[in-house]
């Protein structure tokens, strides 16, 4: 049984999920909306929740914190100067999931998540 168990582990190595999740973050920032499987979106919230509730404050330790965390300069820029500046009153529920259909090679079941405008 799972009872309060942290995180979905995805069938991944640690290693492999930490990569998984810091590429859609980039691509989420990027994009602003992604389509991937439902148990990676419901990952991927509160990944992505924590490091835009870590960019509101905006000052230069929020942009070493995140790039230690993604490695990418122009999400970086773009998640602490255009998207977190939006969200400056809004206490978290900064994405969206929505299900969308079954993936017919495999039946996953697959999600949009998006940030909230």
């Amino acid at each position: 049984m799972r009872h309060k168990h942290g995180y979905r582990k995805l069938g991944r190595t640690s290693s492999h999920r930490s990569a998984l999740l810091k590429n859609l973050t980039i691509a989420i920032i990027k994009s602003e909306k992604i389509e991937t499987t439902l148990p990676k979106a419901k990952e991927l919230r509160g990944f992505v929740e924590k490091l835009i509730t870590r960019a509101k404050k905006g000052d230069s330790n929020a942009h070493r914190a995140i790039f230690a965390v993604l490695q990418d300069k122009e999400s970086v820029k773009k998640l602490v100067t255009e998207i977190a500046p939006k969200y400056i009153e809004r206490n978290g529920g900064y994405t969206r999931i929505i299900k969308t259909r079954v993936r017919h090679g495999d039946a996953a079941e697959m999600a949009f998540i998006e940030l909230v405008k």
